[in-house]
């Protein structure tokens, strides 16, 4: 497994928050909306590009393990 940082988890968990802002929106809010999830998108995806390249890990392994380990903590049960 790819060793990833807080910093990613912070950065993709918040385009996934921008992301299910979209569900319900029409028009002009759904645009405003999509534009800010693309720009959070686009922060996460660079960084993981550039965290790939200082570590010499496998980009698509960097990926996966920072989705992983976002959607596991969303689905990890209440204390």
């Amino acid at each position: 497994m790819a060793d990833i940082s807080d910093e990613l988890v912070k950065l993709e968990r918040s385009a996934e928050e921008a992301r299910a802002k979209l569900a319900g929106l029409a028009g002009e809010e759904y645009q405003a909306q999509w534009r800010s999830w693309y720009e959070a998108a686009a922060v996460f995806q660079a960084a993981v590009t550039a965290h790939a390249k200082a570590t010499g890990q496998p980009r698509h392994e960097v990926e996966q393990a920072v989705k992983k380990a976002v959607r596991h903590a969303d689905e990890a049960p209440a204390e």
